[in-house]
């Protein structure tokens, strides 16, 4: 198993492979995402034009089969930001870990650890933040497409030193796959103080 860290520029020869694994993992709960081609590579082009972006590839045998992205908060759509300027927090001092992919055969083999620990690690060299941060979406304990099985992540993001904040709260629209339009999701920050 490779694993490769891009930057900016260098991220636009891969962004069909990080389409394919969004498209392909948050149609999983609790995401339950149904997105086109088309917004992902507008999407995924941030990444490209951030000069402080990461993306960690896992590849295997020549197929990306994992990734994990992070850019600078002030780089982010404006409902990402939202909450911290609500609270008087300055999304400038924020570095925000997106995605997380990784295909379920390659799942508990320390990827997504190691995914952590990259991100985590290009924040700190910065050397510009004091938090970094990731947001996750609000499901009820409830739901037709939960499956018996599904575990949540939240004692893993604990174990990587993350807090819950459910003051920072935002919303975001995608179309379900059991819906005919986008609605709005309630997605609420998980952070972590990065060290001095």
């Amino acid at each position: 198993m490779e694993i490769r860290l891009l930057h900016g520029a260098a991220i636009a020869p891969y962004i069909d492979d990080l389409a394919r694994l969004r498209l392909t993992v948050f149609r999983e709960f609790p995401y339950l995402y149904d997105g086109t081609a088309e917004y992902e590579a507008d999407y995924l082009a941030s990444y490209t034009r951030s000069g402080r972006s990461l993306v960690v590839l896992a590849i295997d045998d020549g197929e990306v089969v994992g990734a994990s992205t992070g850019l600078p908060l002030v780089d982010v759509a404006p409902e990402f930001q939202q909450p911290f300027l609500a609270l008087g927090r300055d999304p400038a001092s924020v570095y925000y870990f997106a995605e997380s992919l990784v295909l379920p055969a390659y799942r508990g083999r320390g990827l997504g650890v190691r995914f952590f620990i990259e991100r985590e690690s290009y924040a700190h060299k910065l050397a510009e933040f004091d938090f970094c941060a990731f947001c996750a979406v609000e499901r009820p304990g409830v739901h037709p497409r939960r499956p018996a099985d599904y575990k949540p992540l939240h004692g893993f993001w604990r174990n990587r030193g993350f807090l819950h904040d459910p003051s920072l709260r935002t919303r975001y629209a995608w179309r379900d796959l059991d819906e005919a339009q986008s609605s709005e999701k309630i997605m609420s920050f998980w952070t972590k103080e990065l060290p001095i």
